[in-house]
């Protein structure tokens, strides 16, 4: 029977969740910086450390984290630079105590320059390989980045469960509306082929080492427009996007094709991202790391931040998109 929160996860559970495949902990465990899910640094007698991850109960089906793990195997099968977890008994995934879990090598890195047009061409080198493959079948049980649960869902769980001030309620729900309208008409003029994607690729979980890169913590894969993993490396004035992009797309084309017109998607997938992030905090807000570590939410001047930066992007979705220079 699966736990239905951390309460049991105690540091006892996780030694003994890793030592009950074969590993001796020698008691040093370092938590890390996630929140989804609960990820350890596990100290082992005469060995170099583990990374063991507790997957969020209830959040994925067994099937859908199998997904995960198949998907990332594939791709190192192919000599792409991910990090899948380890096989233990022919299995990726176990249970211990009612908690699922997986076990990783440890990798070190940094966060690559993504105002640095080399490091951008080799990440869309990278990621070109991972969409290659990513093409050749979609997930079949893991949902797709769509404006539904993005957009609609994001907007509706908020609305239904009071947390935006009733001052701000009015306004929130209006531009909520016209920018999943928008972004609508937006996604119905693009026609695109889904693709397996990593899903949250932001410079967080790219490791960069030795003028190259690993790609890490494919928890949110999802099927998606191929763009979704590269406009996260974009920043700066409309300008520097242009050049940004290009630099990724020259390494990008080298593995795998790209349609250009997926471009006018990038201020739309950002939009839902917004909207996406907040009811995120909002359905989490009841484990108690996440009061802790996000003390901002919540709050009105949060919420009326949060409006002007809707608003922002709204006048965002009107203007033209990046160009492939």
């Amino acid at each position: 029977m699966l736990e239905e929160t951390y309460d049991k996860l105690s540091p006892d559970c996780v030694m003994d969740a890793v030592e009950s495949l074969g590993f001796h902990s020698d008691a040093r465990i370092l938590a890390l910086n996630s929140y989804e899910n609960r990820v350890y640094q596990i100290g082992i007698e005469d060995g170099e450390p583990l990374i063991a991850k507790f997957y969020r109960p209830l959040r994925w089906s067994d099937e859908q984290i199998q997904e995960e793990h198949d998907f990332t195997q594939a791709l190192l099968d192919i000599d792409v630079p991910v990090v899948p977890p380890l096989i233990f008994n022919d299995k990726t995934l176990h249970l211990h105590a009612g908690y699922r879990f997986s076990l990783y090598t440890r990798r070190g890195g940094q966060a690559p320059s993504l105002d640095n047009g080399d490091h951008l061409e080799v990440l869309g080198r990278l990621m070109g390989r991972v969409h290659n493959l990513g093409k050749t079948e979609l997930f079949k049980y893991r949902p797709d980045i769509d404006i539904a649960s993005y957009g609609a869902a994001s907007r509706d769980f908020l609305l239904a469960n009071d947390f935006i001030p009733n001052s701000l309620r009015a306004a929130y729900e209006s531009l909520a509306n016209d920018l999943i309208d928008r972004i609508q008409q937006i996604f119905e003029s693009v026609e695109y082929t889904s693709v397996r994607l990593h899903g949250d690729c932001h410079g967080g979980n790219i490791l960069w080492r030795d003028d190259s890169a690993h790609f890490v913590d494919f928890d949110d894969a999802r099927n998606g427009p191929a763009i979704q993993d590269l406009w996260m490396m974009l920043s700066g004035d409309y300008q520097q996007r242009c050049i940004q992009l290009a630099d990724i797309l020259e390494g990008y084309t080298e593995f795998c094709d790209f349609n250009p017109a997926e471009i006018s998607l990038v201020e739309s997938l950002r939009t839902l991202r917004i909207l996406h992030y907040s009811a995120w905090l909002a359905r989490r807000w009841s484990d108690p790391a996440f009061p802790h570590n996000f003390p901002w939410f919540n709050t009105e001047r949060y919420w009326a931040e949060h409006i002007l930066e809707l608003r922002e992007q709204f006048a965002a979705l009107q203007e033209p998109a990046l160009k492939w220079l």
